[in-house]
């Protein structure tokens, strides 16, 4: 079995496979404070709850977008999986030609998304990861990696609204049914939602211009896809565990 952590800004998403079966997966707070043994304690917890055993974890796969976490994690990963992790780094092996014009300074979870969309969907193809930070992809017919986007998410917005106004509240992410509002939270909400709705549907439709393909497939990932799917037609297909799959598959390809 393969035990694989996406470490996120926010949250630590885990997965256990057995060959490419996810067999059980989980998510916990990204929290910089925390020491190695409560990493462990939570890890040990949660592979109890979901009758897994510690002991018959063949390989760890990492990505880590939060670099002052990396120690902590790896230090539990050989205390209490009694391995060494591999993280995911430039120079392993993925399948992909990145485009980049620096490859080192693309998010390993990008990496491992673009990974897991070329060898499940094929190019082209654009992936969105809907998390704290909202990510775009475009990965070619031919496995290449072209570029993409970055821009704030849903909840950053929000906190951004809230934290550098004097009297506007924070709002729950609620997608109002007019977009005219009559109250100061309707108001919010149609501005923060229908814009950033429109946004993902900009810079999609710039993307499939730009590549010359109208009819590229939209892959996305992350928290608020269900969101933007509900009240969009811009993504065509939800996978949840879309940057699990891809450590899964980066770990295989990286196997002696």
């Amino acid at each position: 079995m393969i035990f694989v952590m996406d470490i996120g800004n926010s949250n630590i998403k885990a997965a256990v496979f057995h060959g490419r079966k996810l067999l059980k997966r989980w998510r916990c707070v990204t929290d910089t404070a925390m020491t190695s043994d409560q990493y462990g304690i939570i890890m040990a917890d949660l592979f109890r709850y979901h009758e897994l055993d510690m002991r018959a974890i063949e390989g760890i796969m990492i990505s880590s977008v939060v670099p002052s976490i990396n120690f902590t994690i790896e230090h539990m990963c050989r205390d209490y999986f009694g391995m060494e992790p591999r993280l995911l780094v430039p120079g392993m092996k993925t399948g992909l030609n990145i485009k980049y014009e620096n490859p080192r300074e693309l998010g390993s979870d990008r990496i491992a998304n673009a990974v897991a969309v070329s060898t499940l969907y094929g190019g082209p193809s654009v992936f969105i990861d809907f998390g704290t930070a909202t990510t775009y992809g475009v990965v070619s017919e031919k496995g290449e990696f072209l570029g993409g986007a970055i821009a704030p998410g849903l909840r950053m917005m929000n906190r951004a609204l809230s934290s550098g106004t004097a009297k506007l509240p924070s709002i729950e992410l609620i997608v109002p049914p007019r977009v005219i509002g009559r109250t100061t939270v309707c108001n919010i909400q149609s501005g923060i939602l229908y814009g950033y709705i429109g946004s993902v549907e900009k810079i999609v439709g710039a993307m499939k211009e730009e590549i010359g393909c109208p009819q590229a497939r939209v892959i996305a990932t992350g928290g608020m896809a269900h969101m933007v799917k509900k009240n969009s037609n811009v993504i065509d297909e939800i996978n949840p565990d879309l940057t699990l799959i891809g450590l899964r598959l980066i770990y295989e390809k990286n196997q002696a």
